[in-house]
């Protein structure tokens, strides 16, 4: 899975890259294994079937669609939103690694998967559903999608029970991907903006955190703050419109909030350092340049590392966090800080999923990649065969290769087990995989 590259005037630099190709387009194929609902004709992940075809609303709308989450089959929109955000994020910027992979039109596809469920759950101006399962009842099951019988009720933001995270990471998704689809689809692209400024104006005029409204989100992803999302969702707004108004209200409430006080930090929770980094893109002000700088400085010069040299931030999929700095350390090197250095510090995380940590911790990719990653779907044989938890714990590797998934990551010892029953070490998630993807789609433009 290696290219070797070597300047011919100094063999001794001759070295081996990894197929960042290769690992985009197979990255894509994880979110189609995540796929719910009907899946379509071109669905490349044929071991996948239709499933969910019953989600509803609380008045019986289509919820139809969307992402697993996991390696379970609740939907939860908070981090799908996100997901779909940065992965929107990186077909924009580093639109020509996407070309040069060939995955243009499947990168764009893989948003409208999110967004096109996003509509179907905005089912008025404010009011968003935002998670269709029950986390305990779901996670109790083991088997596959297609043959769940579990009530999977569905779960609303509105006006009396306020998200304003949930609305504005979704208007952001939106708003993103608007963008992406300006040039392929101008009349989509516009109804996406429609709906993004609707859930904006939901999130900022109808205060608080969704989890507090969808409360069996709580246990699963609960929201530290809305802060963030609201400037955020306002910046990528301005970014789709060029509406001034926008980018006014995002650098308003980034001080009435406080946000330049915030530590740095980018995950599916927590988006300040991306809030920054794109403001710092669209103002050109060295105000956001600066806290950026200060938070990749950090991350190289101070921030715990492996012995290996994975930086390390959460034991909870430790590669997600590595990926998601080390899309903000090329985002921060494309405005031209320390670019060199950043590049490379980016390409270090990276690679080290790829393989210089002593493995490939990217499903079907590399060096003695995992083969059995906490992920129920891929687990199961093919019906009519038998799926359950004696399929969870059996010892075998799953019976689908869940091509793309980058799985959790090795613990602060450079430690690891490739084990069904670790779900931290060795899950999956669609939050995993959209910093990453668009880190490797931005260590490919650039050409590291």
């Amino acid at each position: 899975m290696k290219v070797f590259v070597c300047l011919l005037s100094a063999l001794a630099l001759c070295q081996a890259a990894y197929d960042y190709k290769t690992v985009l387009s197979n990255s894509l194929l994880f979110y189609e294994a995540q796929r719910s609902g009907k899946l379509p004709s071109d669905q490349k992940v044929t071991w996948r079937k239709d499933s969910a075809l019953n989600d509803k609303g609380q008045k019986g709308e289509d919820l139809t669609g969307g992402y697993y989450d996991a390696g379970d089959f609740v939907k939860f929109g908070f981090p799908m939103a996100y997901t779909v955000t940065v992965l929107a994020w990186g077909v924009i910027d580093y639109e020509s690694a996407y070309s040069a992979a060939g995955a243009l039109d499947s990168g764009r596809k893989a948003l409208k998967y999110g967004t096109d469920y996003f509509l179907k759950a905005h089912t008025a101006a404010n009011e968003f559903y935002g998670q269709v399962g029950q986390g305990d009842v779901d996670h109790a099951y083991w088997g596959r999608p297609e043959d769940m019988t579990m009530s999977r009720p569905a779960y609303k933001i509105d006006t009396s029970k306020p998200g304003s995270d949930l609305a504005a990471e979704t208007a952001a998704a939106l708003a993103a991907t608007a963008i992406a689809y300006k040039s392929a689809d101008a009349t989509y692209s516009n109804n996406l903006i429609t709906h993004a400024k609707q859930l904006f104006d939901f999130a900022n005029n109808y205060r608080g955190k969704y989890s507090d409204s969808i409360t069996d989100a709580q246990n699963f992803y609960a929201s530290g703050d809305y802060k963030d999302e609201l400037v955020w969702a306002a910046a990528w707004l301005y970014r789709a419109t060029n509406d001034n108004t926008y980018l006014t209200k995002a650098e308003s409430l980034y001080n009435e909030f406080g946000l330049g006080n915030w530590n740095g930090a980018f995950n599916w929770d927590n988006k300040i350092s991306g809030v920054q980094v794109l403001l710092a893109k669209l103002t050109s002000k060295q105000a956001y340049k600066d806290k950026v700088q200060g938070y990749v400085d950090y991350l190289i010069s101070s921030q715990k590392k492996t012995p290996k040299g994975l930086v390390y931030i959460d034991q909870w999929g430790t590669l997600r966090h590595a990926a998601n700095s080390a899309l903000i350390a090329l985002q921060a090197a494309d405005l031209g800080i320390n670019a060199a250095t950043y590049r490379a510090y980016a390409k270090k995380q990276i690679d080290y999923a790829l393989g210089d940590g002593g493995r490939s911790y990217v499903i079907g990719f590399g060096t003695n990649p995992p083969v059995r990653p906490h992920h129920r779907s891929s687990s199961c044989p093919d019906a009519p065969a038998v799926c359950d938890w004696n399929t969870y714990n059996s010892a075998g590797p799953n019976a689908h290769v869940l091509t793309g998934a980058l799985v959790g990551g090795p613990d602060s010892n450079d430690s690891y087990t490739d084990a069904r029953s670790d779900y931290i070490s060795n899950e999956v998630a669609t939050d995993y995989n959209a910093g990453f993807q668009s880190a490797v789609a931005g260590l490919l433009k650039a050409g590291v």
